[in-house]
């Protein structure tokens, strides 16, 4: 078996429609990806990222370049591929007129598990995704958050070394995910590779051992968390309680142009990108005179620096 659960060499997938311009949707991406970790796939809408998890999961051929599964290329051995990976991507399917029992059971059966084990793993399930009440309905009747959570809980049910996740929490209440977040990093430990895709950046800084930051199909940030923090050198994070918001904070903030900055009550908070002695300069002159509630100073979340290097290059490609 290869040391690496992904290959990714000078991967290229175009989409071309007569009468329109030809879209490189991967436009020469090489990874490698080791196992037993969580590796995060991020980019923003249109970046590249369901079309790469297409090609990786074998359902799209890629137009040049390769891409293996624990050694096996996604195309000349798409077979081999298939026995060794689970994937919940954005078109995935739950069986509509099958309860959310018959779905897990149907699916460890097709899966070769014999039927004391799936019975057995199948209540654990339902117990875990917090199913009970509605394990007996069709899932054609459920909503579409537990929709989704029958199509995730359907992964856990065999043991495939490699696991893909295209936004996972969708539909999901805090708590559920933080269970199903626990869930995850328990597979990890014994041993499965599980990449992941996902919105909510706080989701990829709690999991993620390796981040891909991508966009208009290219890689452009590779790295753990704390190196990808050195890519946003400068970037902090200030939160500001007032006692009262005063009126011209707003004008104010937009004078410092930030990085983004929301307000919610009495409490702004804003990323920019500054000098490390600027900081507390720039948090003195807006609290000054002004009754302050809470004051903290952060380095650069996860969000900043998405926000500044998918912005930095749209710049450099405008």
């Amino acid at each position: 078996m290869s040391e690496f659960a992904l290959e990714v060499e000078n991967l290229v997938k175009i989409y071309s429609a007569r009468g329109k311009q030809p879209v490189r949707a991967v436009d020469g991406m090489s990874f490698h990806v080791p196992c037993g970790i969580i590796f995060g796939l991020l980019g923003p809408n249109g970046a590249g990222k369901s079309t790469l998890l297409r090609v990786l999961t074998t359902l799209t051929r890629p137009t040049q370049g390769t891409a293996k599964i624990l050694g096996y290329d996604v195309v000349k051995k798409s077979i081999e591929v298939r026995k060794r990976i689970s994937s919940v991507i954005q078109e995935t399917a739950v069986e509509l007129f099958l309860s959310v029992r018959d779905n897990l059971l149907t699916y460890a059966r097709f899966q070769g598990l014999d039927k004391a084990t799936a019975t057995r793993r199948a209540d654990a399930l339902i117990a875990d995704f917090q199913l009970g009440a509605e394990v007996d309905r069709k899932v054609q009747d459920l909503s579409g958050g537990f929709r989704r959570r029958v199509q995730v809980a359907k992964v856990f049910m065999v043991e495939t070394p490699v696991l893909f996740l295209d936004e996972f929490s969708t539909g999901m209440d805090p708590l559920l995910k933080r269970q199903v977040m626990n869930l995850l990093r328990a597979e990890v430990e014994k041993g499965r590779t599980i990449i992941l895709t996902t919105q909510v950046l706080s989701e990829a800084e709690e999991l993620c051992d390796d981040i891909l930051i991508i966009n208009k199909g290219k890689q452009i940030a590779r790295g753990d968390l704390n190196t990808l923090k050195l890519l946003s050198h400068g970037v902090y994070e200030v939160t500001l309680t007032f006692d009262q918001l005063p009126e011209t904070i707003q004008t104010e903030i937009a004078a410092l142009a930030p990085i983004r900055f929301t307000i919610e009550a009495n409490t702004i908070d804003l990323a920019l990108k500054t000098e490390e002695g600027r900081v507390m300069e720039i948090v003195s002159a807006l609290t000054h005179g002004r009754r302050v509630l809470r004051v903290e100073v952060r380095g650069a979340s996860l969000e900043d620096i998405f926000v500044e290097l998918t912005t930095q290059q749209a710049k450099e490609t405008a």
